[in-house]
């Protein structure tokens, strides 16, 4: 594409010199740059691009986009905010791809990753070639990439999405972070589903206040468009127990549809009952009455489930479909998954690292636990630090035995997050273990028949970030191996 073709896409930006090579890959790191590539200065929070504009250049970048001029020997393009220029641009560039998609994207502090796997599996159930974006990894048919953020940059994202449309993908899922929302990574992305989970306090060291955080993610709802197309109509799914949903509801033009327990909506459970190995309910819809039974645990999962199954229904697939897909799912990883080595107490590893998804966590176990309920939980390092206590004190109020241990300290003193965390417990009892591995094996060790531990925070992840470095480090791992020395 030659480099004035893609510019008139920006309005208004200066025009470059009567040179007009051609564009051959857009690039936001020089790293990246190959001949033909437009270069993309961005500013970070560390690292500022257009002092990478040079080595661009030599790599054979044939122009650059930045926001101030720039003593360069190829054309310089000077808009306002190149993050909102890479944004149009990419969408341009890759051909609109998420208009050739039926997009779905899910918002909420917690449970994204598993509503997003779920609608990925009931597409996929019904015969629908399938792509991913989220926390664990990109998925595209059947091959998966690793991720670096839960949403990509725009430029990230719409190479993703035309990789998709090339492979034959007809039906994306994505997670859509509130830090995306606010730096606009998703400008371009025409969703016609858009979900909310929740909202409870998590990213205060970014958005400083619920209010910021609330109105970040309402982002998603009043950009879906205010046209009401019947080929492709847009469906906004909400929480009608979580007070946010209202003012989701308010600030979109889109159809509205709401899942609840609590509250009367669209789709409804009721008749909840639970055990240590599923969940049965009886579902309420606008197709009718339904049975559900599935083998995920607790009454965050049903609400995950609603959510997924509202918006399956809203994208065209059959009840009947949707049920027995969901009836399959064993669970996700990292989310509330079971350790089994033969052991006969219960270890459970989840990724509950806000306070809302800690207390939901435990108070599912306490549904089922025989005895003693030991929490092994910590707080990452240079993240919102009003949430330390908050977690101590939910590990106090519901588990039997509290262990405090690192999460991701990354910059911070890990003695220093703990003694945050003890702050609010004064008085409490409950172990302080700095090493993760010895919080686990602590534990594990001191574990008996019907009891239950829950590893919490980290779920998925297969690494702990201490300093600048990062290490391999997978809870389930160290349990099963702590289990298995135990048991010897």
């Amino acid at each position: 594409m030659k480099l004035h073709t893609l510019l008139q896409y920006l309005y208004p930006y200066l025009p470059a010199s009567g040179v007009n090579p051609e564009v051959t890959s857009i690039e936001n790191d020089n790293r990246k740059v190959q001949p033909g590539s437009l270069f993309i200065c961005i500013k970070g929070y560390t690292v500022d691009g257009h002092d990478y504009a040079e080595s661009a250049e030599k790599n054979g970048a044939v122009a650059v986009l930045a926001e101030r001029e720039l003593s360069l020997n190829i054309p310089v393009i000077v808009v306002k905010n190149t993050k909102r220029a890479m944004a149009l641009l990419s969408d341009f560039y890759f051909g609109h791809p998420t208009q050739k998609l039926h997009l779905v994207g899910i918002t909420g502090t917690n449970g994204k990753t598993t509503t997003s796997h779920l609608i990925e599996k009931i597409f996929a159930d019904c015969g629908k070639n399938t792509g991913l974006i989220g926390t664990m990894y990109t998925k595209i048919g059947e091959k998966t990439f690793n991720t670096k953020n839960t949403t990509p940059e725009s430029l990230t994202l719409q190479k993703t999405f035309k990789q998709m449309v090339d492979s034959g993908v007809t039906s994306a899922v994505m997670e859509v972070s509130s830090h995306a929302l606010v730096e606009g990574r998703v400008h371009g992305c025409d969703y016609d589903v858009a979900v909310f989970t929740n909202l409870t306090q998590d990213h205060l060291d970014f958005h400083k206040t619920m209010d910021e955080y609330r109105q970040a993610k309402g982002l998603l709802f009043s950009q879906l468009g205010n046209t009401f197309n019947s080929q492709k109509p847009k469906y906004a799914v909400l929480n009608a127990d979580d007070k946010a949903s209202e003012q989701y509801m308010n600030s979109t033009a889109a159809r509205v549809v709401t899942y609840g327990i609590d509250h009367d909506a669209d789709f409804y459970a009721g008749n909840i009952k639970m055990t240590a190995t599923g969940t049965s309910f009886e579902l309420s819809s606008p197709l009718g009455l339904f049975s559900v039974n599935m083998k995920l645990i607790g009454k965050f999962s049903v609400y995950n489930v609603l959510a997924s199954i509202a918006a399956a229904v809203v994208s065209g697939v059959a009840m009947d479909k949707v049920i027995a897909s969901i009836e399959e799912v064993q669970g996700v990883s990292g989310r509330f998954e079971a350790v089994n080595a033969g052991q006969e107490f219960s270890v459970i590893v989840d990724y509950s690292h806000t306070p809302d998804s800690l207390e939901n966590a435990l108070k599912t176990v306490r549904q089922f636990a025989e005895k003693r309920i030991f929490v092994v939980v910590g707080c990452g390092g240079d993240r919102d630090r009003t949430k330390r206590p908050l977690m101590a004190k939910i590990a106090c109020a519901l588990a039997t035995d509290p262990i405090f241990t690192s999460d991701n300290p990354r910059s911070e003193d890990p003695e220093d997050i703990l003694r945050e965390m003890e702050a609010g417990v004064k008085g409490e009892n409950y172990q302080s273990i700095t090493d993760r591995k010895q919080a686990i094996y602590y534990a594990v060790n001191n574990a008996e028949q019907g009891d239950v531990i829950l590893i919490a925070g980290k779920g998925h992840e297969t690494y702990q970030q201490i300093g600048k470095e990062t290490f391999d480090f997978d809870d389930r791992l160290v349990a099963k191996e702590a289990i298995e020395e135990k048991m010897k």
